[in-house]
């Protein structure tokens, strides 16, 4: 007798002592327990130990990045499965020089939170570095370079030691430096630090350590000889201007009082030029030289255009003259005025090869003047040019072929009826439903290598634009298969817009 009365009672089913079909456990009655069925299926066929798989951990490094992956839409694993030297490689050589869709796209990359392979000794962070020095962009080089931590490694830290010379930080970096000294990248880097820092007597003891076991160059001790000595040489003629300087040797002609002027330098040191130390025609041409490559937000650009009033004419006080004419024109709401001025902005805009930057400021208000004619059909280009280009698709001027090719590819839409020319027809295919990226470009992808897929295809868009139709419709379809569709249809606008000719 069972004290619960149901454990007595058999089941409908199988009753009691019944086997269910199949031959195993599964649904049998167990023994000692009449009507109960087990309704698990069986957990192993065998009884055999199972196979257990090993991998081993690897640690993973934290990302380095200023922009998260949330606002860049990119992963943190962007650089996974990539060998280290050939992610350097293509990050220090892809070119964007002409095209500002390219330019927003290697910033993105350099910029946002990543990690490098599994197999990276600080290949990619320092390629980074460089590409973003290159660029003329010390600013983020130094704060991605802080965040890499650069005491961490020589390499680094010379780095990082450049951009705050560049950007005027170099007290924080000279502060490291005299905790630190086996970071220096020579000595002259400690002679200066330890003037910057008002040691001025270690300062010398260091430049004459240096001068008797011969390890600085006779122009790096004529330099630093007048940088710590400059009662000394108040009358004498000024040294030779340096054909290559470092960072820290420009800093140094600018402290002795000889600055040198920068448009022959590398870009970053044009960055040096946007302090006030610099004159206002020096920040005008560093500012227009560093848009073109999209290292400087546009508005900064604007605010030295509109600073004061040009004191001369020609070059960059023409450009200057141009903006501030069109800029009055379109506060007063006159499609007259604006339709006069605009012509003759645009050309200046041209002649700078800053189109889009001055598009990204200026289309909106386009958009509401009511022009006509020519001058309506060039302020829809210009608004093509800007964020809101598909918007501005919605609203053609006039019902030509090109007009309506280039409002179709605003839209992600091709209209391959209209696509008259080679150049037209490659970027449609490029749009084109089924278009899938060039077989190399997929096996990276298919790999998970996104990140070298997406420089990859950086490499043929610059080719297509060179001409080369097949690499141009790669580049663009590899673009939209990555999510990249803002990409592809703003390059494809600007290549069909500013139509120049890129070199790789």
């Amino acid at each position: 007798m069972s004290a619960i009365d149901w454990l007595d009672t058999p089941t409908a089913a199988t009753g009691a002592g019944q086997t269910a079909p199949g031959g195993n456990l599964h649904g049998q009655t167990l023994q000692g327990l009449p009507g109960t069925v087990l309704l698990e299926p069986p957990v192993t066929g065998s009884a055999r130990l199972p196979e257990i798989t090993v991998t081993p951990l690897e640690e993973l490094v934290p990302p380095i990045g200023l922009v998260s992956p949330a606002s860049t839409g990119l992963p943190v694993d962007l650089w996974r499965g990539s060998d280290p030297s050939v992610i350097a490689t293509q990050l220090a050589s892809v070119s964007v020089d002409h095209w500002p869709a390219m330019q927003s796209l290697l910033f993105t990359l350099l910029l946002s939170e990543s990690r490098p392979p599994v197999s990276d000794q600080g290949e990619v962070i320092t390629a980074r570095l460089d590409r973003l020095m290159q660029l003329g962009a010390p600013d983020p080089a130094q704060a991605l370079a802080e965040q890499a931590d650069p005491t961490s490694s020589p390499a680094l830290f010379r780095r990082w030691f450049d951009a705050t010379l560049l950007t005027g930080d170099e007290q924080i970096a000279c502060a490291t430096l005299n905790q630190m000294p086996h970071l220096a990248p020579d000595y002259a880097a400690r002679i200066f630090c330890a003037a910057r820092l008002g040691d001025w007597p270690t300062a010398a003891v260091l430049l004459e350590a240096a001068n008797g076991l011969g390890l600085m160059t006779r122009r790096d001790l004529a330099l630093l000889d007048r940088f710590l000595n400059p009662d000394f040489y108040e009358e004498a003629a000024p040294l030779p201007a340096p054909a290559n300087p470092t960072p820290l040797v420009f800093r140094l002609y600018e402290a002795i009082g000889e600055r040198q002027p920068t448009s022959n330098l590398p870009r970053a040191f044009a960055a040096a030029d946007l302090r006030d130390v610099a004159g206002w025609k020096a920040q005008l041409e560093a500012a227009e030289r560093l848009t073109r490559i999209g290292a400087l937000n546009p508005n900064h650009l604007l605010g030295l255009y509109t600073n004061r009033k040009p004191a001369a004419s020609g070059a960059v006080w023409d450009r200057v003259a141009a903006l501030q004419q069109f800029e009055t024109a379109l506060q007063t709401g006159s499609a007259e005025a604006v339709a006069k001025t605009l012509p003759t902005v645009w050309a200046a805009m041209q002649q700078a090869r800053i189109e889009t930057a001055f598009a990204d400021l200026f289309a909106d208000q386009l958009a509401q003047i009511p022009l006509q004619g020519d001058a309506a059909d060039l302020a829809w280009r210009i608004r093509l040019l800007a964020p809101r280009y598909e918007t501005a698709s919605h609203s053609l001027p006039q019902q030509t072929d090109s007009a309506v090719f280039w409002a179709s590819i605003a839209q992600g839409l091709p209209d391959m009826a209209r696509a008259t020319t080679g150049r037209d027809q490659a970027i449609a295919a490029g749009f084109a439903d089924g278009a899938r990226p060039p077989a190399t470009v997929q096996r990276m992808l298919d790999s998970g290598q996104l990140g070298e897929a997406i420089l990859r295809a950086m490499t043929l868009f610059a080719r297509g634009a060179q001409g080369n139709l097949g690499d141009l419709t790669g580049a663009l379809t590899t673009f939209r298969s990555v999510g990249l569709e803002d990409t592809a249809r703003r390059a494809a606008l600007q290549l069909m817009i500013l139509g120049r000719q890129s070199t790789l």
